[in-house]
């Protein structure tokens, strides 16, 4: 879980005892390899998917960065804005071999550079000098953090009309990875931080006028799915949208108010603020609603042939069968529909069992939406990805609003099978739901 991320400078000159050269004059810089593509909103950026909610817990994006480009592995997070890859410099807590971590070359951005500044809290300890490197610490929801240096570089990025984009990036080199909660980190190399924040890498292309503000990303509950950057590849009409709340101490996804509905029933829950974020595998709620959609959920389950058991590990709550359960679709039977009903924006988000149920390695039914309280998330509500699978989710900061639309996750748009093939009309969900 990556949305509640705080940020803090430091000077760590003692890692990077090499005095580096200026980051070269020319950036930020962009070039696309057909000089017919030349307008921000012709074409949008986009990314296969890899991943699951279960057992996985994590949807990742094959990243190409550097010249020679070298592919790392990120998990994607609109809960934080800070893009960081695992960093070739005496890394401590790092998952991958060190012929797979990214080496730093004289790029790394000063503390004068206004990045640094965005990536900065009032606690920060101020740089000495305006051409000191700019230090990073990141801390998540979930007991990780990330310790590095900020550094740009070259990204390739593919284009949705069949382009390549290359263009200079702001990101973390880190080399001081730690992880104390009780689920292992991704096995991935970073984190492409795509939040609102200025740092994201989706602001900063945006501001170099490369693509429109805006993201959207469609996560099949079979595993995998594609991201994309930009705007062209929507379709709006059947979008339902409702307006991001504007708070300048937090740069992630927030919407709200939303009430809570059970089987076509009102829960008593009302007026939630949630927040949307791909970095966290479950649904979380806070105290309050979660017991009571868990009692609900529990009052539901009198007379049916299912029990509740306390020997399956995969999540806090788990119900049996009178057989194992193979897939989702046996246990939809026995489980209502949630809704969210977003009361000023008048939408409505629909929660099919699919949308907070698992089934496990055992092959029992598990609640996919958690208590918040239990990691220290307080009042904060989250969705995450087991609720946002098979949906096309957008989040539009140029109209600050996040859309939903039914959708298979499965079929690329408009690609026959391969996703370097031609997207010449915008993504129709109507005609994938």
């Amino acid at each position: 879980m990556k949305y509640f991320a705080h940020q803090r400078c430091f000077l760590l000159l003692l890692l990077f005892p090499v005095c580096y050269s200026d980051v070269p004059s020319l950036w930020p810089t962009s070039t696309l390899d057909k000089s017919s593509v030349s307008s921000r909103t012709v074409s949008s950026i986009f990314l296969p998917l890899s991943g699951n909610v279960y057992p996985l817990g994590y949807y990742s994006v094959s990243v190409n960065i550097g010249r020679p480009p070298k592919a790392y592995d990120l998990d994607i997070d609109t809960g934080s804005d800070l893009t960081w890859v695992q960093c070739d410099v005496s890394c401590v807590g790092c998952t991958k071999r060190r012929d797979l971590l990214y080496k730093p070359n004289n790029n790394l951005v000063h503390c004068d550079d206004p990045l640094c500044a965005a990536i900065r809290t009032p606690g920060s300890q101020p740089c000495k000098k305006a051409t000191d490197q700019c230090d990073y610490e990141v801390e998540y929801a979930d007991q990780g953090s990330s310790l590095g240096v900020l550094v740009n570089d070259f990204f390739l990025l593919r284009l949705t009309n069949g382009s390549n984009l290359i263009s200079r990036v702001a990101f973390g080199c880190g080399y001081n990875q730690h992880h104390t909660g009780p689920i292992s980190p991704p096995p991935t190399a970073g984190v492409l931080g795509l939040g609102n924040g200025k740092a994201s890498i989706l602001s900063q292309l945006s501001n170099l006028g490369l693509i429109q503000n805006v993201l959207g990303h469609c996560l099949s509950s079979r595993g995998g799915g594609f991201l994309f950057l930009g705007n062209d590849l929507v379709s709006p009409s059947k979008v339902a949208w409702t307006p991001v709340l504007s708070s300048s101490s937090v740069k992630n996804y927030l919407t709200g108010p939303a009430d809570v509905i059970y089987n076509g029933k009102p829960t008593g829950v009302k007026g939630l603020q949630v927040i949307f974020d791909s970095g966290s595998s479950y649904t979380y709620l806070n105290s309050k609603a979660y017991q009571a959609i868990l009692g609900q959920v529990k009052a539901d389950m009198t007379g049916k042939p299912l029990k509740e058991v306390a020997e399956d590990n995969s999540l806090p709550i788990c119900w049996k069968g009178a057989k194992p359960f193979k897939s989702i679709s046996e246990i939809r039977a026995h489980f209502k529909p949630l809704v969210l009903s977003f009361t000023k924006s008048k939408v409505q988000l629909p929660l099919l069992p699919d949308a907070y149920l698992i089934v496990s390695k055992l092959g029992n039914a598990c609640l996919g939406i958690l208590n918040g309280a239990e990691v220290n998330l307080g009042e904060l509500n989250v969705i995450g990805d087991i609720s946002m699978q098979d949906k096309v989710i957008l989040y539009d900061n140029e109209q600050r609003q996040i859309g939903w639309a039914t959708a298979n996750c499965d079929r690329l748009p408009n690609v026959d099978g391969d996703y370097h093939g031609d997207f010449s009309q915008p993504f129709d969900f109507g005609s994938l739901s």
